[in-house]
């Protein structure tokens, strides 16, 4: 009678009933949902997560056949899943669209370079075109010159302007009129929740939506991730082995939007379910009318207090109004984005120093390490 070892693989075991996936019973469960905390197995997984975003697509009639698409590809998890699950699905139910990556440049050593790395093997990987633009070729910045010009705390603010604008642009340049973002349940519910801290009413209706676009633009935007959980979308790329970038933004941490990412986090810890039931609630809000004022007079022009002058027309705003200066939409004579350019033009250094002579000793040592790139 020969020994058999515990730990020999020939021996079966046996799976409790309560450890089976709890869609086919029939594998072990792997994941635990956050969204649901339903125990599954790692098949059942991809086929739920996959589902939700094609039901989310069709509900919402996103696409139309024979529609040029540009997903806004950044290298990050969000991007690299959405440019994958929507080749799949483009596949397998034969959605006839045509899909192009559009990624953006804004220039800031150390984290950019490495992601558009990382956007370029999956344009490899994916078999799609790709089209990069860049601040430097818009704006005549970079993220990296506007910090130091700016200020860290208000990057975002920066960025945020000039990303949009650059994405509308770039589909522009090849002919797109459709954009698709990564942007998922958490990024809505995160953005229901700034808006409110900041007391920001004007964008709370339109803070949810899936499918974005003004009338006086022929590019539109739409997000399939809108209910999809951030934990989620990292399981599927962990699982399926998708290459994408990691590391966050180096002027990230400054941002608001850290702060209500925290309050997020613990209300998730506490209530899994509050992340959808906040994107719900913006959903269902309703603002009450505003009452109409009387129309200024033809020669009124109104100054706000950033600077910005509006545009009064006797018949209301109309949209589609064109900034002067670069012909961008806008609902004022200059758009947001040709103001900023315009206020760090003025901060722009006229010279620049070869050695800076007024640091010395360990200031001087702090310089050059900043510098160094490893």
């Amino acid at each position: 009678m020969s020994f058999t070892p515990p730990s020999d693989p020939r021996k079966p075991k046996v799976v409790k009933v309560t450890q089976l996936c709890e869609l086919c019973h029939a594998r072990k469960a792997l994941i635990k949902r956050p969204k649901n905390l339903q125990k599954i197995c790692k098949l059942c997984f991809f086929h739920v997560f996959e589902t939700e975003i094609h039901n989310t697509i069709v509900s919402n009639k996103l696409f139309e056949r024979g529609e040029k698409v540009a997903v806004g590809a950044s290298g990050g998890k969000d991007s690299t899943v959405l440019a994958y699950i929507l080749k799949l699905l483009n596949e397998r139910h034969d959605y006839g669209i045509n899909i192009v990556l559009l990624s953006i440049d804004e220039g800031i050593v150390g984290y950019r370079d490495d992601s558009l790395a990382t956007v370029k093997r999956n344009q490899i990987q994916y078999d799609l075109p790709l089209e990069i633009v860049s601040y430097r070729d818009l704006y005549n910045w970079t993220m990296d010159e506007i910090v130091a010009c700016a200020g860290i705390r208000n990057s975002c603010t920066y960025c945020g302007v000039f990303r949009r604008q650059a994405l509308d642009r770039g589909a522009a340049k090849l002919g797109i009129k459709h954009v698709i973002t990564g942007h998922n349940a958490d990024d809505m519910a995160e953005t229901v929740l700034m808006n409110i801290l900041r007391g920001d009413v004007a964008r709370l209706e339109k803070s949810t939506a899936i499918i974005t676009q003004s009338s006086g633009s022929p590019i539109k935007r739409s997000k399939p991730f809108k209910y999809a959980y951030q934990k989620e979308i990292v399981l599927y790329a962990h699982y399926k082995k998708l290459d994408y970038f990691s590391t966050e933004c180096t002027y990230a941490p400054e941002a608001f939007r850290g702060t209500a990412r925290e309050l997020m986090k613990n209300l998730e810890a506490v209530r899994p379910s509050c992340i959808l039931d906040i994107i719900h609630s913006g959903e269902n809000l309703r603002l009450k009318p505003k009452r109409l004022k009387r129309a200024p007079p033809p020669s009124h022009v109104e100054v706000r207090s950033d600077g910005s002058v509006s545009i009064q027309r006797l018949n209301g705003f109309v949209d589609g109004n064109r900034c002067d200066r670069c012909g961008y939409l806008s609902s004022n004579k200059i758009c947001k984005a040709c103001m900023l350019l315009e206020g760090l033009e003025k901060n722009r250094a006229k010279v620049s120093l070869e050695k800076d002579t007024s640091v010395e000793g360990a200031a001087r040592l702090t310089r050059t390490l900043e510098k160094l790139a490893f």
